[in-house]
């Protein structure tokens, strides 16, 4: 009797079977990969308050978030946020960018100096800076070609600004100090101020939502007032910083738009030549003369690490590089303001915060040798008051 082997056949194709299918299997698992790293959303670091610039409200998402928009769909990806605020300056690249939370961020300056060469950059998308703001009818701001434009007028200027530090040696131009874009435009409004010389997206984007655009606002450019803005990328994602700059072309249409949708000013800029460096703050009893650096020998840090930090974080209240025309938040003056008690009242300010001055505690933030670097720095920095 012949032996029945049909069921063993049968077992032999099903394992084939198997086989095959495992095979084809192996086979599509990298082409599946590959539509899945496609399909992986765009992650875009952004602040949630922070219009005209992004906001986390899908009906005023802001001229960042929608570029960002705008560039995941050019690229066939989903868009994510990875909201920040962008109040601390460098850390808040570093905690998101670097840190791979995010894989762009959209609005940094493109300049190999800032957080190069970590960071990487796009092409140049937009130009933006400081602007001339002025009441339509008046066209005050249209005779403005520079510096001696604003002779013999009140500028609202902002605190601890580029253009405060500009016209801090003008004693032919009225200086109206404001702590905002929003309280220069208010400035003007109440006819305080006729020209206001504040940060143009701020008082675009105010002129269109509160003030009817009654406003014309100039651009202007020089050291320190404009530059270009640019998307960072980490330095490793230089894959997707390519792929950006290829579909960025045929979206300059699209973001011209948006700047428009959200005030940003636009047209040939005023030209003002570069800020002076306040040696001075004016004459008399409330001059301060710089003396020689002091070496930063009285404690431990790195004056240079320091001085990065400092630009970075502390440089929008006290000025780039400490240098400030207003006497009471002149850091150059702590040693002549606290003598021998200069580093414990600089670690108890910076380390407790003054809230009630809109100054954080930023002992959470930094570790005591950042700190210190930031400490090395400014005392070599310390100039001595004559008054």
């Amino acid at each position: 009797m012949r032996p029945n082997h049909s069921a063993t056949g049968a077992s032999r194709h099903r394992a084939i079977a198997a086989l095959l299918a495992c095979a084809t299997a192996v086979l599509i698992v990298p082409a599946s990969q590959l539509q899945a790293d496609e399909a992986q959303p765009f992650r875009l670091c952004a602040d949630p308050t922070n219009l005209p610039f992004s906001s986390d409200s899908s009906s005023k998402p802001g001229f960042y978030v929608e570029i960002g928009q705008a560039l995941a769909q050019a690229l066939g990806r989903p868009i994510a946020y990875d909201w920040y605020k962008s109040y601390f300056g460098k850390r808040t690249v570093r905690v998101t960018l670097l840190g791979r939370q995010c894989d762009a961020m959209i609005g940094l300056p493109r300049s190999a100096d800032f957080m190069g060469p970590a960071v990487i950059f796009s092409d140049t998308f937009a130009k933006e800076g400081y602007a001339l703001v002025a009441a339509k009818e008046s066209a005050r701001g249209a005779a403005i070609g520079g510096i001696d434009g604003l002779k013999g007028k009140r500028v609202a200027v902002q605190f601890a600004s580029t253009p405060q530090n500009l016209l801090a040696s003008r004693d032919d131009i009225q200086k109206v100090t404001v702590l905002s874009p929003e309280e220069g435009m208010q400035a003007l409004d109440q006819g305080r101020a006729d020209v206001a010389f504040i940060w143009g997206p701020v008082a675009g984007w105010l002129n269109k939502t509160s003030y009817d655009g009654r406003y014309q606002i100039e651009l202007t450019e020089g050291e320190g007032l404009s530059w270009d803005a640019a998307i960072g990328f980490a330095k490793t994602s230089t894959e997707l910083r390519d792929r950006v700059n290829a579909v960025l072309p045929q979206l300059q249409g699209k973001i011209g738009e948006l700047a428009v949708k959200y005030g940003l000013p636009g047209g040939a800029p005023v030209r003002f030549g570069a800020a002076p460096t306040p040696v001075t703050t004016g004459t008399g009893s409330g001059a301060v003369a710089q003396v020689a650096n002091v070496v930063a020998t009285e404690t431990k840090g790195d004056a240079v690490a320091g001085k990065e930090i400092f630009n970075g974080t502390c440089a929008h209240c006290h000025g780039p590089d400490a240098i400030q025309s207003e006497r009471k938040i002149d850091l150059r003056l702590l040693r002549h303001r606290y003598g021998d008690e200069m580093r414990e009242k600089y670690l108890t300010t910076v380390q407790e915060g003054r809230p009630n001055k809109g100054m954080p505690a930023w002992k959470e933030v930094y570790t005591e040798d950042q700190l210190s670097s930031i400490y090395s720095f400014l005392l070599t920095v310390q100039v001595e008051s004559n008054d």
